[in-house]
């Protein structure tokens, strides 16, 4: 039998290396439920030169706990949505999978995360959580909406070619990304369903896709940037991607610094 490849591990990381927590998403395996993760998100932790932190799903008053051990919170992507309860919509198609225990304590920790001024980092379901949770509303299905793009990826296609470039989007100038990547355009792949109807008042646009759609805002004082596409996605060979991680990453580092004693 041949054995599976996996991804190496990277370098070992230094004690004084900052945390950054990652929740889980809930599935179910058989009868049975789990807790899961992309390891994608867990490398491009590393990548950003902290030690990830897998968190299961929490109870609401666990969350000042969870964070007083953390310099970051990181928001990854999933099959599953935002439930639409959270801004007063009904669920649009019963087919799509939905993960209220995650929205159950993800909406609220990204309000804490904001309160605090603590590094964040958000990808596509988690730019989604992070838009609802400080107010905003989504389009459950992007391709319905006039104007608008169909912004999925091809269910038939090989996963190179899903989160393969897919179109540019427009960095605004001024802003915390336009800063990061040093230019007005990056091409970004695109493999979402939902997307931005009214943004949350507290933020602001970073980037747009063609169709004008929002696909990066940043929010509160500090380092806390949300991103439609996956830049966790073969990371390591995209300078774009790098370049955002590798911030966080110093963010991360230096709430630590601040916040919490070197053998903390």
């Amino acid at each position: 039998m041949t054995a599976p490849t996996t991804t190496p591990i990277q370098a070992a990381l230094p004690r004084s290396a900052p945390r950054v927590l990652i929740p889980a998403c809930n599935r179910m395996h058989g009868d049975h439920p789990f807790h899961m993760v992309g390891r994608k998100y867990v490398e491009a932790v590393r990548l950003a030169g902290a030690y990830p932190l897998i968190v299961p799903a929490a109870h609401p008053d666990e969350l000042d706990g969870w964070l007083d051990m953390a310099d970051g919170l990181l928001l990854t992507g999933s099959a599953s949505n935002v439930h639409p309860s959270h801004f007063d919509a009904e669920v649009h198609d019963t087919r799509l999978p939905l993960d209220s225990l995650r929205d159950a304590w993800t909406l609220p920790i990204v309000r804490q995360v904001i309160a605090r001024g603590m590094p964040l980092l958000a990808i596509c379901r988690g730019f989604q959580e992070a838009n609802v949770a400080l107010g905003g509303s989504l389009h459950q299905a992007v391709h319905e909406q006039p104007g608008l793009a169909d912004h999925r990826a091809a269910d038939d296609q090989p996963v190179g070619v899903q989160y393969g470039p897919a179109h540019p989007v427009h960095v605004e100038p001024g802003g915390l990304l336009a800063g990061l990547l040093r230019t007005d355009t990056v091409t970004v792949n695109s493999i979402h369903g939902q997307g931005v109807d009214r943004l949350a008042n507290t933020v602001r646009v970073e980037a747009r896709a063609p169709d004008g759609l929002v696909e990066a805002f940043s929010a509160g004082s500090g380092f806390a940037l949300c991103v439609q596409w996956h830049p966790e996605w073969r990371a390591e060979t995209n300078p774009a991607s790098m370049a955002i991680l590798k911030a966080f990453g110093a963010a991360c580092q230096d709430w630590r610094d601040l916040h919490r004693p070197p053998d903390a």
